[in-house]
């Protein structure tokens, strides 16, 4: 039996939260690793406020919201550096506002470092910041409209695919496992899963490149991409899809870790990007929410049960468990259940 090859989980992903001061500061993490983070995913809890997302091949201040189509923009004391174990804002509205208290979630892909696309990407222009190891990679394209593939620095097929237009005010282009090379969700908004032939050139993602048609979502002619990219690892990450049932006694969801943060969106019908972690609920149910595709503030829907192996769901409600429903789910761990030794880590 193959076992995990991450042992702890925060060496690559944590949640932290925070208050803000209005002033300058330092967030450090607390996992058993420290972490310096190359994908930044912000939202204030307790107001009305843009979820803010950053990355290190783009750099400091250039800010995109999952919530909206908005283009990339420069907020100076908004996000100010990439630290050693966490990062550091300036203040301003949205990130460190006196009152106001935060998540943040992070990723770790290869401290910043860059590699021009080569091999079978056709576009001319890329580049590729991967961790091979937590199937994590950051990809940046100029667009050419036209049928094109694109290196994104994996060894594995995709899981998951999240595509953004930085100049140009478009929507968040989403393609998950199980998806066929036609369709695709958006990310800002709650629309069900649709079909369009020109997002991913009809073609689902390889172990080497994802494809582009001429949607200029994903592939506008000048205009500059990002792209976030990812594989499930066993014993850390795991992307998938699970059918409701409408009963209270919901379906139990495998991942093979205990979740330290998971991500819900209904597929067949219309419903809110629904976030949970393990550090705005440390126990369970895990009912504290937030909206990936909204400003709203955390809400509670005492729902789910993160386990030691997985997520159940503890509703007959639509917006989790609605019957015959399709669901797509992202997670990733806080510890796996087994380690890389086949210990198991808790009994429950």
């Amino acid at each position: 039996m193959a076992y995990t090859t991450i042992d702890d989980p925060s060496a690559y992903f944590q949640a932290t939260t925070y208050s803000g001061t209005g002033s300058t500061a330092s967030v450090t993490n607390g996992g058993n690793s420290d972490l310096q983070p190359d994908w930044v995913w912000i939202k204030a809890r307790n107001a009305t406020r843009d979820h803010r997302l950053m990355d290190s091949t783009r750099g400091v201040q250039k800010e995109l919201v999952s919530n909206g189509t908005a283009a990339e923009y420069t907020e100076a004391t908004g996000f100010t550096a990439f630290q050693s174990d966490g990062f550091q804002h300036g203040g301003a509205n949205g990130y460190g506002a006196s009152g106001e208290n935060y998540v943040a979630w992070q990723w770790k892909a290869n401290g910043g470092t860059t590699t021009a696309g080569g091999g079978d990407d056709t576009i001319a222009t890329s580049t590729h910041q991967a961790n091979t190891t937590a199937g994590f990679s950051i990809v940046t394209y100029t667009g050419e409209e036209a049928n094109k593939t694109v290196k994104h620095g994996l060894s594995t097929a995709l899981d998951m695919l999240l595509v953004k237009n930085r100049d140009t005010a478009k929507d968040w282009r989403m393609w998950f496992k199980g998806f066929s090379g036609t369709e695709r969700l958006q990310l800002n908004d709650t629309s069900a899963k649709a079909t369009t032939n020109t997002s991913w050139n009809g073609t689902v993602p390889s172990s080497s490149v994802f494809s582009l048609g001429d949607d200029t979502n994903t592939n506008t002619d000048g205009d500059k991409f990002v792209a976030y990219c990812f594989h499930s690892v066993q014993g850390y990450s795991k992307f998938g899809s699970y059918t409701g049932n409408g009963n209270t006694d919901g379906p139990f969801v495998y991942t093979g870790f205990k979740p330290a943060w998971v991500m819900v969106k209904e597929t067949s019908g219309t419903g809110q990007w629904r976030m949970r972690d393990n550090k705005r609920s440390t126990v369970n149910p895990v009912g504290v929410v937030l909206y990936a595709n909204g400003t709203n503030a955390e809400a509670t829907e005492d729902n789910v049960d993160f386990l030691s192996n997985g997520f159940k769901v503890r509703t007959s409600g639509g917006e989790n468990n609605g019957n015959g429903d399709t669901y797509v789910y992202m997670a990733f761990a806080e510890h796996p259940f087994v380690s890389s030794q086949g210990v198991p880590v808790t009994a429950k």
